[in-house]
């Protein structure tokens, strides 16, 4: 497996395609974090713009090849299964490392108090929290991805509208692990109290292993 994600990453990296999704969340973050802002609120508006750009990495990831490049592959891996789990670990890591520096960056720029300047807010349980939803957040658009593309949607128009419209509702719906662990962050910084997301990143893991395995298993139906 070490080898295949190997693989996936060095196409990501020689195609550039990472390019776009990479500017957006850059361009996302320069617009909603400043210098000087409570850390916690920057904190969990950076963690919910990687829902959405890690999607768009795994629909990327696993569209990347030719399809005669995709049977060789496979071949060689022992099943498009396998080859398919190592495009949608390539995209999760990809987002993963993406976010733990826009993390660092926010931490390091952040006041470390409350909304209100008030409550001074300890930086390590707020990192650690940081990060936490930000994994929340890149398990779920993991999921949301492997399931808004190829082997359950091929077509390009179905699959971005279904992309966009998915990770709308993986923010905005109530019980989704990524908004409990976003608005935990917001509210939290109300008072100057960290909540690390655990149980939320529990759920989100087990959606995205739910995401991956469907995906995975239906490569060998509808390739």
């Amino acid at each position: 497996m070490t080898a295949l994600i190997h693989y996936q990453a060095s196409l990501l990296l020689r195609s550039q395609r990472w390019l776009a999704p990479v500017l957006l969340y850059a361009a996302f973050l320069g617009v909603g974090v400043r210098s000087g802002q409570p850390v916690l609120d920057s904190l969990g508006y950076t963690a919910a713009g990687l829902l959405p750009v890690t999607a768009w990495l795994v629909q990327i990831c696993v569209t990347q090849e030719p399809p005669a490049a995709r049977s060789v592959v496979a071949a060689a891996a022992g099943g498009q299964p396998r080859a398919h789990l190592a495009a949608l670990l390539t995209a999760a890591g990809c987002a993963g490392l993406l976010g733990t520096a826009a993390t660092a960056v926010v931490l390091l720029i952040s006041e470390p108090a409350s909304t209100g300047h008030t409550v001074r807010v300890p930086l390590p349980p707020a990192g650690a929290a940081g990060l936490l939803a930000t994994a929340c957040c890149v398990l779920l658009g993991a999921a949301v991805g492997a399931l808004c593309t190829r082997p359950l949607l091929h077509r390009r128009g179905w699959s971005v509208a279904a992309t966009v419209l998915a990770a709308l509702l993986a923010l905005v719906t109530t019980g989704s692990p990524a908004k409990y662990a976003v608005t935990g962050l917001v509210t939290g910084s109300l008072t100057g109290t960290v909540h690390v997301p655990v149980l939320p990143l529990l759920g989100a893991a087990a959606v995205a292993a739910a995401a991956a395995a469907l995906a995975c298993r239906l490569t060998s139906v509808r390739g």
